[in-house]
């Protein structure tokens, strides 16, 4: 394992997955070369078995979704997505975000599921765990191809996103906003430039993304502005900025999740802050435990997103009047959609026309 921040990415290692058995160890003068060369990223085609993951979660608000790709470009080292890279043998480091997986049949496999006779429509949302439009969308187009197919059949989707290439595909989100079946939300959680580049680096400025939620608000979608993760002494200080900005945008609703270190990801954020903050890496992790019991993460249903203790509180109180202050909705990202319009593959279809 080598420890190194290389320019426009997140990890600053390529530490093993908790699931490794064979350790690959390089002798030292491999591991300084290895180092020294920037990172590529690799995209790779993996054909879905089934598309629709469940969750019974109590603390997240839908219970389908769909993810197009396995690991992101993104780079945000705070990604909770990321041990899912260990279940591949890769690291949930460098190789998460360098090591892309996108899957070519997703519309195929999903129409799959729709036309089974015990199918019951409900809404479905795309990027619950890596963004739907990281770049390799613009060249795989997967996520685009499962929103034509929501269209065609009328089925109700939620977005979650940080990219403003969500814009691409207006001329699909504009009807399926006319018929409520669709909602967006934006994920936001710095208007620092400089911080931005550290903790997102190859996400689009807070600039670029509140024109996103201004095009798609006066498209009639319904956008609301997600605030996360809240990382303390780092943009804890930006809640009301961010709110403000995006109610100006035209955000509807709001919500909040505090700094989630599933498994390897407490390693790789640690090392992030020695990297990039170490007068600050102390304190840091002190709130981040103050909010989570004594611990490092506190997974519990209820408390994993929010935190818990004085300053968890304090997080929820300036939020919630930040929310009543600027008008936004709060504590939600969806819509209530419409499930009854749902026609399924093989049932006589209106003709719906939309273009590319």
């Amino acid at each position: 394992m080598f420890v190194r921040h290389h320019k426009g990415r997140g990890a600053v290692s390529d530490h093993e997955g908790r699931f490794t058995t064979r350790p690959v160890e390089f002798d030292p003068e491999e591991n300084v070369a290895r180092s020294q060369s920037a990172p590529r990223t690799e995209l790779r085609a993996m054909r879905a078995g089934r598309i629709i993951a469940s969750n019974t979660s109590p603390d997240v608000p839908f219970d389908r979704s769909i993810n197009p790709y396995q690991g992101c470009e993104h780079g945000c080292i705070y990604c909770y997505a990321r041990p899912s890279h260990s279940y591949l043998d890769l690291s949930p480091g460098l190789d998460f975000e360098t090591q892309i997986f996108y899957k070519p049949n997703a519309a195929a496999r999903l129409a799959d599921e729709w036309e089974k006779p015990g199918y019951v429509c409900e809404p479905i949302t795309i990027g619950a765990n890596t963004d739907p439009y990281q770049p390799a969308e613009r060249s795989t187009r997967v996520t685009r191809e499962l929103l034509e197919l929501f269209l065609r059949h009328s089925h109700p989707v939620n977005i979650i996103t940080k990219s403003n290439l969500i814009t691409r595909d207006l001329d699909l989100f504009e009807p399926l906003a006319q018929r409520k079946l669709c909602s967006v939300a934006i994920s936001l959680p710095t208007m620092n430039s400089s911080l931005k580049r550290i903790m997102e680096p190859r996400v689009p400025s807070a600039a670029v993304r509140l024109r996103a939620i201004e095009q798609l608000a006066a498209a009639g979608v319904p956008v609301s502005v997600l605030y996360a993760p809240v990382i303390p002494a780092i943009n804890d200080d930006e809640i009301e900025r961010v709110l403000e900005s995006a109610s100006n945008a035209g955000a509807s609703q709001a919500a909040y999740i505090f700094l989630r270190l599933p498994y390897e990801v407490k390693e790789l954020f640690v090392e992030w802050l020695e990297a990039h903050f170490p007068e600050r890496a102390q304190r840091v992790m002190n709130l981040v435990r103050q909010a989570s019991g004594g611990r490092d993460y506190d997974n519990r249903f209820g408390i994993r997103q929010t935190g818990r203790g004085p300053y968890a509180d304090m997080l929820g109180n300036r939020f919630r009047a930040a929310c009543t202050r600027y008008g936004l909705d709060r504590d939600r990202y969806q819509q209530t959609l419409d499930c009854s319009r749902f026609e399924r593959p093989g049932q006589q279809q209106l003709g719906l026309n939309f273009s590319e």
